[in-house]
């Protein structure tokens, strides 16, 4: 499976995304911010991550419905959507 397109900007500012609430997390830790805002970034974090995960699983799906001959074995994508839950 390869991401394409739309797909690759999305997972990829998805991803973006996360990685700048990670730093902000770690800056807050180094900084000594304060818990509520610390646990609000690394929430962002990891919901940002499932998106990017969740995409990813959506446009194999699509491109599985569109070339068959391409499709990943279902056991093997249902593992991966269940390791994002």
């Amino acid at each position: 499976m390869q991401l394409t397109g739309q797909d690759l900007v999305s997972v990829r500012n998805r991803l973006s995304r996360a990685n700048g609430q990670l730093a902000a997390v770690i800056r807050l830790l180094d900084e000594g911010g304060d818990c509520e805002n610390i646990v609000t970034q690394l929430a962002a974090c990891s919901k940002a991550l499932d998106k990017a995960g969740f995409a990813i699983i959506a446009s194999s799906l699509r491109q599985c419905m569109e070339d068959p001959s391409e499709a990943m074995d279902p056991k093997k994508l249902e593992k991966l959507f269940l390791s994002l839950s």
